[in-house]
């Protein structure tokens, strides 16, 4: 992967929920461009359209107008999801939650579990392998939901609210696994938050409000 190489790129890209009279504008005309090795924070209060922007990004929504266009290179095992929920499996162990994507990949069950146990390892969670999500923390089901991403090593990280639920200092920790994760496998990384004190440690920060994305020169 170039450092140079552009990921994702959104040209006037909108997203409009519902027809007539009830439809909500989530997303207007956005333009934005993510390169490989990016460090991106979309800063906006709840509401404002950061999801749906992610979405977009993901490929989880279709744009209602304009484009968003993922370089071909880009496969769907290339885009690594973190959401607000820590979204593991109860019935599952941190391990078997971490090697999940991977399994069903088509990864060997040993292969696996080595990356998973190597992914929990770099993010600081070892220890916690062999506990189920009631075990554990709200904070480390986060540091274990970026390690999932992590053991897939995705070329792009996209966060919705990571730190959302949680105190500045575990919020800090969990962003601390999603910069670790991003450095690993030199991924472009991008995180939803309204949070100033998360967004001021990634490279780039962007504002949403009221469904646009401002310009950088926008931004107060």
């Amino acid at each position: 992967m170039s450092p140079d190489e552009t990921l994702v790129v959104c040209r006037n890209a909108a997203l409009t929920f519902g027809r007539g009279p009830q439809a909500v504008v989530a997303v207007h005309g956005a333009d934005l461009e993510i390169g490989a090795g990016d460090r991106l924070a979309v800063v906006g209060p709840s509401g404002s359209g950061k999801s749906s922007l992610l979405h977009l990004l993901a490929g989880l929504e279709q744009p209602t107008s304009g484009t968003v266009t993922r370089a071909a290179s880009l496969g769907p095992y290339d885009i690594g999801l973190v959401f607000q929920g820590d979204s593991l499996i109860p019935a599952l162990s941190v391990a078997e939650n971490t090697a999940l994507p991977l399994v069903l990949a088509g990864r060997p069950e040993p292969e696996a579990r080595r990356a998973a146990l190597a992914a929990l390892a770099l993010v600081h969670a070892a220890d916690l392998a062999d506990r189920l999500p009631e075990e554990i923390s709200g904070g480390q089901a986060q540091r274990v939901a970026a390690a999932r991403v992590l053991a897939q090593a995705p070329r792009l990280i996209l966060a919705d609210e990571p730190t959302g639920r949680l105190d500045h200092a575990t919020g800090a920790r969990v962003l601390d696994a999603l910069l670790t994760a991003a450095d690993h496998t030199g991924a472009a990384l991008v995180v939803t938050t309204h949070d100033p004190t998360i967004a001021a440690r990634l490279t780039v920060r962007r504002t949403m409000r009221d469904g646009r994305l401002l310009a950088p020169e926008e931004v107060p």
